[in-house]
């Protein structure tokens, strides 16, 4: 069985995104240095103004103070506004690509993969992980880089140009306040993990509920369901409200240390102006710079938290990147002429991850082009396994599967799976309209094929009675429709790629018998140009024009023959026959 290794997939996207983008964070950073610098200024001149006010001869200077702190004022907002543009908006582009190699990564995940996922956690991934660690590289690093620069340029001011003792004193807090910042941001980073779960099972059960509205109106279950959906949100509001205790708390604590800070510099600052030791100006300008401490130390508290979140985040996301990828695409050594309605399995069994037993079990068939086989068995016997496995929706066991004589395994998945037409059990649509649904797979198909595909799958004339035809809406899941329109649109679906191989699993439970017979003498059209079918069915009706039919129990084969051959040996299908057929007399009596 075939594996891709992804070792540091999650780390090698990041790699990826800062090989092409991560220049643009350099004149981001150095503009925000910029910008540091000069807001430092406007501290300096307003501190050189006021003691030129002591001055009245010195007019003229004040004026040119004046001036240059308009200047440092008109710079520093386009300084301002060039780091945000380059930091923030290549935060943005990171979380656009994230987007995409999440979602493409998604793309290639086997069916495997979302056995044992919810989609509300899917989503988490997508929509809040994403934005954390954009927060992260974005907004954060800008507030960090800004923070360290001004604190930095503020406190060598405060040094060097008034007095290193006053500075000295009031700078004492500060290391408490560092230490409280990354005790709270560890809380803070356990409990943003918890919100990400609650969320992910909020959305896991709102997508359930839009997706099985029918079913629980049918069983009188929305009651039960705002009860569940309430204490979903209960837990999510309880989870959200304990990472706010700790967030909230840090700017208020914060503020108390730096409010011990001002109370130094007025008492010890104010001493100091008496006595001569720093001029007044020098004390508005020091002030000015503890001013500006202030915020970028209180922003060090929301740095913490959204680093928090974002390491979380990151970890979340890295997870999921790192999920191998099941489906290897193989070498596509196989010649060009390949004909892959030419189909044979040889010896063929399969288990589900974490199932005790094989699903399949040793199984061997063939199918040659212009042929039909059909496929009876009772639920779980494996019919649905064995489809899924030929279009390699699961991996198969090198040397089982062959498409006119080259193994699966070796034949990319684009070739492998381009010729075959596929209408699985759940008729899936998407939320689009009929003709989009039709030509999902090549919006290139002409109308004239569409309407011929539809024509074959006996559900044309339906379509067209639809208020806006081919243009329809079909609602989220083609709930606007009934489930013989949606099989027989899943049907048209698989006709319209004119495949090698046509396999329809269980594509007929929600049709009549006459609407049957009708879809039946169409799929003649597939094997009178060469290609072939796999029919799955429970009813004996749909099978016995098949050139083959094969009877699956327990994941084996235990019967094979033609609808003639098989009656004869009554076994399971002649059983089948007899019981469908009593069923009908019944019905029509």
């Amino acid at each position: 069985m075939r594996n891709i290794n992804q070792k540091n997939r999650g780390g090698g996207v990041l790699a990826g995104f800062f090989k092409r983008h991560g220049w643009k964070y350099i004149p981001g950073v150095v503009f925000l240095l910029f910008n540091a610098y000069l807001q430092n200024l406007t501290p300096t001149y307003l501190g050189r103004i006021i003691d030129a006010l002591g001055d009245l001869s010195a007019k003229d200077e004040i004026i040119r103070l004046l001036f240059i702190l308009m200047l440092v004022s008109v710079v520093a907002f386009g300084a301002r506004f060039t780091w945000r543009y380059f930091l923030n908006g290549n935060a943005r582009n990171m979380e656009a690509y994230l987007r995409d190699s999440l979602f493409t990564h998604l793309q290639k995940m086997g069916a495997g993969f979302y056995n044992y996922r919810k989609t509300g956690d899917l989503m988490a991934y997508g929509i809040n992980d994403i934005n954390a660690i954009r927060m992260s590289f974005g907004p954060a690093l800008a507030m960090a880089v800004n923070s360290a620069a001004l604190t930095g340029i503020a406190v060598a001011n405060m040094a060097s140009g008034v007095d290193a003792r006053l500075a000295a004193f009031v700078l004492v807090p500060a290391p408490f306040i560092i230490v409280l910042m990354l005790f709270m941001g560890k809380h803070v980073r356990a409990r943003f993990r918890r919100v990400q779960e609650a969320f992910a099972a909020i959305s896991g059960r709102v997508q359930e509920n839009i997706t099985g509205l029918r079913v629980i109106k049918a069983y009188v279950q929305e009651a039960a369901e705002v009860s569940r959906f309430e204490e979903l949100n209960k837990n999510s509001r309880d989870a959200n409200l304990k990472m706010i205790r700790v967030s909230a708390s840090m700017t208020p604590a914060v503020d108390l240390f730096f409010g011990i800070s001002f109370a130094i510099g007025l008492i010890y600052g104010g001493s100091l102006v008496r006595q001569g030791a720093i001029s007044l100006g020098g004390f508005v300008a020091f002030n000015g710079y503890l001013a500006l401490i202030v915020q970028p130390v209180r922003m060090v508290s929301r740095v913490v938290g959204v680093f928090s979140r974002g390491s979380a985040s990151y970890r979340r996301f890295d997870e999921i990147m790192r999920a191998p990828v099941e489906i290897a695409d193989g070498p596509d050594d196989a010649p060009e002429n390949l004909n892959r309605a030419d189909v044979e399995v040889k010896n063929l069994s399969f288990k589900y991850e974490f199932a005790e037993e094989n699903a399949l079990t040793d199984i061997s068939f063939r199918i040659a082009p212009g042929k039909k086989l059909g496929i009876l068995g009772r639920t779980g016997s494996g019919k649905t396994t064995l489809a899924n496995l030929l279009a390699r929706v699961y991996n198969v066991p090198d040397g089982t599967v062959f498409f006119g004589g080259a193994d699966a395994n070796g034949l990319g998945l684009d070739r492998l799976r381009g010729p075959i037409g596929y209408a699985p059990q759940d008729n899936f649509l998407f939320s689009a309209s009929v003709e989009d649904n039709i030509k999902f797979f090549d919006a290139s198909v002409s109308e004239e094929k569409i309407k011929n595909a539809a024509r074959a799958a006996a559900v044309l004339e339906n379509i067209l009675e639809f208020p806006e035809g081919f243009k329809t809406q079909v609602g989220e899941r083609g709930m606007s429709l009934s489930g013989g329109q949606k099989q027989r649109i899943c049907i048209a679906r698989a006709l319209a790629r004119e495949p090698a191989l046509l396999i329809l699993d269980d594509s007929l439970s929600s049709v009549d018998m006459n609407t049957e017979a009708s879809i039946l003498k169409n799929l003649n059209e597939v094997t009178s140009r060469g290609g072939s079918v796999i029919l799955i069915a429970h009813r004996v009706s749909a099978l016995q024009t098949c050139d083959e039919i094969v009877v699956l129990d327990g994941g084996r084969i235990k019967e094979r023959g033609s609808h003639n051959e098989l009656l004869s040996q009554n076994g399971i299908y002649a059983a089948v026959a007899r019981g469908q057929s009593a069923e009908e007399d019944d019905a029509n009596e």
